[in-house]
């Protein structure tokens, strides 16, 4: 089956409709004013650095199909989409994701609009040529503002009734524990939703890069933090 997959998706655009994977992932990362150039290159790499981590990579192939289905997009003012769909199925297509990320220029800026952004991701993962298990929107931000557009929970409402879970990444900032223990809270009642939905928080430091392993480790299994197979799947991890 996993031969099967990998042959037609190497074939070209004109067999692109057959695809089967396990999951589609959107992952869906803060690009808005308070995400400086370095933060943000900081972002791409902490995020190439984890899909191409062999525990992640083993995750993968650990599924039914044994891949799954990459895009990722920043979000601000406006969305843009940095990387489009990859199928990643073994280390060497991880590593053309995880190349790809680093080099594009930055095309979100401005405030914050995180309702469309959602909205946004959904209609990536709607209008592809891919089918999947599972869809899932691996949202990412530092902020609850939404100054542009739909309301979010409309937004998250309107995604969660097309078949897709919200997971959401709190960035928690190191010198201010009053927004920090907020956040958390907001991301919980106003982003996430949909089977095995889940918070994630990560501080904005060392600890990111690894936040992002455990949880795309998790997406990719189809599972919370808080069940058995989370806790045998974490303790896996080196």
């Amino acid at each position: 089956m996993r031969q099967l997959i990998l042959a037609l998706f190497l074939a070209g655009p004109a067999f692109a409709q057959q695809i089967e994977t396990d999951l589609e992932l959107v992952l869906l990362a803060d690009a808005s004013g308070s995400i400086d150039a370095e933060e943000l290159l900081f972002q791409r790499q902490s995020y190439a650095t984890a899909i191409t981590d062999p525990a992640v990579v083993a995750a993968i192939q650990n599924t039914l199909y044994g891949s799954i289905a990459v895009t990722y997009v920043e979000w601000a003012s406006n969305q843009a989409t940095v990387v489009d769909w990859t199928i990643i199925a073994d280390m060497d297509s991880a590593t053309a994701f995880a190349g790809a990320l680093i080099g594009p220029p930055r095309q979100a800026s401005g405030s914050n609009a995180i309702g469309a952004a959602l909205l946004y991701a959904m209609d990536q993962i709607e209008g592809n040529d891919i089918r999947s298990l599972r869809r899932v929107i691996d949202f990412s931000g530092d902020t609850m503002a939404n100054t542009l557009g739909p309301a979010i929970t409309t937004s998250r409402d309107q995604v969660v009734a097309a078949g897709i879970t919200i997971n959401a990444l709190p960035i928690l900032r190191s010198n201010d524990f009053r927004s920090n223990s907020g956040l958390v809270n907001l991301y919980e009642q106003n982003i996430i939703g949909g089977p095995n939905a889940f918070v994630m928080p990560a501080m904005d430091g060392a600890e990111f890069t690894d936040a992002i392993r455990r949880k795309l480790i998790l997406e990719i299994a189809g599972t919370r933090p808080d069940t058995p197979l989370a806790t045998a799947l974490l303790q896996q991890i080196p």
